[in-house]
């Protein structure tokens, strides 16, 4: 299994060989470095953890010194469970050479937040009627107690207004479409969840 941290720079369009245009997210890499090895004997699964980004000194805790130890000072951290014990030891690097041009790989980051939203914006309901004497209801949800096993209560799982976005979100099956390793950027095709400076997991 390859997996890599990166953080989402922005979105922009590139042409292939055949010149068709590619919409791509821009991901910028740098290498993520081991910090701990967890296996079956001592932790009850395997697993590898990896620490992502840069970080003042001064603003990184104790414990996360006596983890880290001689490191680095990381933005974060981040484990991948593996069904096999882990390859890797602890101080190596993993960096945008473990991928390759046309692989398909699976994005994971948190969505953007919106707030709180309204039906209409956040499950795609069409609203009340514009017609027969209704004034108020063009995005209203309508009646919510008629859906339940006996009726006159709010079933679980209504769909209702209230916070959208926020949430994690994984995308599946989007290639790379190019590697510059010379500025540590790798180019997905297609669009990746989070804004600019989201904290993305990818992973083949």
């Amino acid at each position: 299994m390859k997996f890599l941290l990166g953080t989402k720079v922005n979105m922009t369009q590139v042409w292939d060989e055949t010149g068709a245009v590619r919409p791509v997210t821009v991901v910028a890499v740098t290498p993520n470095v081991v910090t701990h090895i967890r296996t079956v004997e001592k932790d009850g699964y395997n697993a590898v953890q990896l620490g992502y980004g840069t970080r003042k000194a001064k603003n990184v805790s104790k414990p996360m010194k006596g983890h880290v130890k001689e490191l680095g000072s990381f933005a974060g951290l981040r484990e991948w469970r593996l069904p096999v014990p882990a390859t890797q030891t602890v101080g190596d690097k993993i960096g945008i050479d473990i991928f390759q041009k046309g692989e398909f790989v699976t994005v994971s980051g948190t969505s953007k937040g919106k707030g709180f939203q309204g039906v209409v914006k956040r499950h795609g309901f069409h609203g009340g009627s514009r017609t027969h004497g209704q004034k108020h209801s063009e995005r209203e949800p309508g009646a919510i107690g008629g859906a339940a096993r006996a009726g006159g209560r709010v079933a679980k799982g209504m769909r209702m207004a209230g916070r959208m976005g926020g949430e994690r979100v994984t995308v599946t099956n989007l290639k790379i479409v190019d590697i510059i390793p010379e500025e540590n950027l790798l180019l997905i095709e297609g669009a990746v969840p989070g804004r600019r400076g989201t904290v993305i997991e990818i992973k083949a």
